[in-house]
């Protein structure tokens, strides 16, 4: 599903954010992308969605060469590519209904479909009756729910959180957890990024843990820290 071979990232002011990475993520996979704020997680994600060019280096995704992508071709790899982020980033004048509306209406879905998959989507991350609520009359919990339903809708071949509990409490964040491993089982591939130790020492998935844009530890049911 995801492959790189001696991918390296330099950014113009000298920075390298990543050293010859060399890993291999199947599909239906689920991982926790480790590691210090610097260590290179964000511009991992990046990478994956073309925001950033390597320096050095091939990636494959989902059979396609990222690095050899022609312009046109960029926004139909991240069709196929969802994204959780830690701030929700709901539009703030739509409900949840409009909000995941939003990701198909880019890809200029039609009306039918929208209206067969954004309730189905929101009613897998349990809101189907919050469909009108706009975002301040849902809780952090459920505005992070339709962020959820938002990047699944389109039904991506994998799903990339960025610290997608770092705004919840705990007791919230195990929940968007149960509904990251339902996406998962369902044949998503999920990447995570996290500084929460406890949801990884529990889970018992597969941890690639950077430090100074390196890979330094890579284990099947990994803990934060070994």
């Amino acid at each position: 599903m995801i492959q790189m071979y001696q991918v390296s990232k330099r950014y113009p002011n000298g920075a390298l954010a990543l050293q010859n990475i060399n890993l291999y993520i199947e599909k239906g996979e689920f991982v926790f992308l480790v590691g210090p704020s610097g260590a290179g997680k964000s511009t991992f994600m990046k990478l994956i969605i073309r925001r950033e060019l390597p320096t050095s280096g091939q990636i494959i995704v989902g059979g396609r060469n990222v690095t050899r992508l022609r312009p046109w071709e960029i926004p139909r790899l991240r069709r196929s590519v969802g994204i959780v982020f830690q701030d929700f980033l709901l539009l703030p004048n739509k409900t949840a209904y409009e909000n995941v509306a939003f990701a198909l209406e880019v890809t200029e879905a039609s009306p039918r479909e929208i209206k067969r998959r954004v309730p189905a989507a929101l009613e897998l991350v349990g809101l189907k009756h919050k469909l009108s609520a706009l975002p301040h009359q849902l809780s952090g919990g459920e505005q992070q729910r339709v962020s959820l339903a938002r990047s699944i809708v389109n039904n991506p071949l994998i799903l990339l959180a960025d610290e997608p509990t770092g705004n919840l409490d705990p007791d919230t964040s195990w929940e968007i957890m149960d509904l990251l491993c339902e996406i998962n089982k369902r044949g998503t591939t999920v990447i995570m990024t996290t500084h929460n130790s406890n949801i990884v020492d529990r889970m018992k998935k597969r941890v690639i843990a950077l430090e100074n844009g390196i890979i330094v530890r890579d284990d099947q049911r990994g803990a934060y820290c070994r």
